[in-house]
């Protein structure tokens, strides 16, 4: 028996080896086909990814769980630059930010993240949440300046239930150590890119989508458990700051598809319209979670409503 145990040890550590060693190598690759599109910036010691074009009044977007900055200039940013100077950034633990702590809430993201863009001089901008985006969104205006908000696809309410299993279990401690780095060493990319066709139903992924958008960047070990942890955590404090929501004067637009099976509008956008006092909220019929990589005119010209409401144009 004792030999049979110690086999199994010698086996156990080999195999946790075998997936270190692959993960470390896959991510090496991922990293190497996605640098960077824009600079790191450093606050406190922790390197923030912000991608920055175009001129105009300062316009922030903020990505949902698993993505990154790439999820907005793979095409909405380019429709925006002519008229804002345009910030993409990565949220803590995904694309290239640095974690900012374990299951860092929304309001410590929007803390941090004001933080770098104003060492960009930005002051006071108008902020673009989608999905866990929009709660960190919602956050930042209840944290610190914004001018107004759109809040597209957003994770802002406090929910019924309880979470899938699959968070409930990577979000965890063990789930995390153990899951999180067969995830990097295995995952295969049909799998990824038939979950991204379950975000985007009823409407099709755009071509190059998973390349342009860089979705194997969510894959890395580290980016893989911070994302689960976030999403695991947010309901709390979803629910906390429900209850600030009517305090918030700036102007909110907020948009979502009614076929959005990710995060539902019922739930969501339309009991956030009614506890904000200056939101208008816009339902996109036949639309899944995506609108910006499906429509992005239709969210670009919610942008402008937001902007013209809140004097920027």
């Amino acid at each position: 028996m004792l030999i049979a145990a110690l086999t199994l040890l010698v086996v156990a550590l080999g195999f946790a080896i075998f997936v270190d060693r692959y993960g470390d190598l896959r991510e090496a690759g991922i990293e190497a086909r996605f640098p960077p599109e824009g600079e790191l910036i450093d606050v406190g010691g922790v390197d923030v990814h912000v991608v920055t074009r175009g001129t105009g009044p300062d316009l922030v977007l903020i990505h949902g769980a698993g993505g990154n900055a790439r999820d907005f200039t793979f095409q909405l940013m380019d429709q925006l630059t002519d008229r804002y100077r345009v910030f993409a950034i990565d949220r803590p633990g995904h694309g290239w930010s640095d974690p900012i702590g374990k299951a860092a809430s929304p309001a410590a993201q929007a803390r941090h993240l004001a933080a770098a863009l104003r060492r960009l001089g930005a002051k006071s901008p108008l902020i673009l949440g989608h999905s866990y985006g929009g709660a960190v969104a919602m956050a930042w205006a209840l944290e610190d300046e914004a001018a107004g908000l759109v809040i597209l696809s957003g994770a802002t309410m406090p929910w019924p239930g309880r979470l899938r299993r699959y968070y409930r279990f990577f979000g965890s401690e063990i789930g995390g150590a153990i899951g999180a780095p067969l995830i990097a060493a295995f995952a295969s990319e049909a799998r990824v890119k038939s979950a991204i066709e379950e975000v985007f139903a009823p409407n099709p992924v755009p071509p190059a989508y998973f390349q342009k958008a860089a979705v194997p960047l969510a894959l890395r070990a580290e980016s893989f458990r911070e994302n689960a942890r976030q999403v695991k955590t947010l309901k709390p404090h979803v629910t906390e700051m429900a209850e600030r929501y009517p305090g918030l004067a700036l102007p909110v637009e907020i948009l979502h598809g009614t076929k959005d099976t990710t995060v539902r509008a019922e739930i969501h956008a339309v009991p956030l319209s009614e506890r904000l006092p200056n939101a208008e909220l816009t339902l996109i019929p036949g639309m899944g979670h995506a609108p910006h990589n499906v429509e992005p005119d239709t969210v670009a010209a919610a942008i402008d409503r937001a902007a013209k409401r809140a004097g920027l144009r």
